[in-house]
């Protein structure tokens, strides 16, 4: 019989969150013998243990994942600057001054920006045209129309119908 999706294949066994009894006891006496622990491995790293100095620099520094890359990119605008900050990237790859991936990164940065840009900018269009069908310029305002019942209605762009 197979499993149903979903569903497990013993529904009656331990609750999800629930610690086997071992790895609890193995967690408590390493929480009351934490301090002691850490005291030795130090002492261990100061004494020249290569194993220790790779514990102490594995918690205390963390390796840096992703260091930081400078390229000088030029103010971005509108999207016609995107394409000279891409110009700028390829040419630092192309000078060895960045990886291919350090310069993927950057491109994707690059992109998000520009569309950023192209959403605010298409906001402001928004505003400017609607501000303009509220009677706010010579635009006139959707004619009236009748809905089934005989009345009428007057439908905006935003395609709710408000009563008159």
């Amino acid at each position: 019989m197979p499993f149903q999706k979903g569903e497990s294949g013993n529904p009656a066994g331990r609750p999800r969150g629930i610690v086997n009894r071992a790895t609890a006891l193995a967690q408590n006496l390493l929480s009351e013998r934490a301090e002691g622990i850490a005291r030795k491995v130090t002492a261990l790293a100061e004494e020249g243990d290569m194993a220790a100095i790779r514990v102490c620099m594995e918690r205390l520094v963390p390796p840096i994942k992703h260091p930081p890359v400078a390229v000088e990119l030029p103010p971005l605008k509108n999207a016609v600057d995107s394409v000279e900050a891409m110009a700028r990237i390829a040419a630092a790859v192309a000078a060895g001054e960045l990886t291919a991936a350090e310069a993927a990164e950057l491109a994707k940065v690059v992109n998000v920006y520009v569309g950023a840009l192209a959403s605010q900018a298409f906001e402001e269009r928004l505003s400017a045209l609607e501000q303009g069908t509220n009677g706010t310029s010579g635009v006139p305002r959707p004619a009236a129309v009748r809905d089934d019942a005989g009345s009428e209605a007057c439908t905006h762009a935003a395609g709710q119908d408000n009563r008159w």
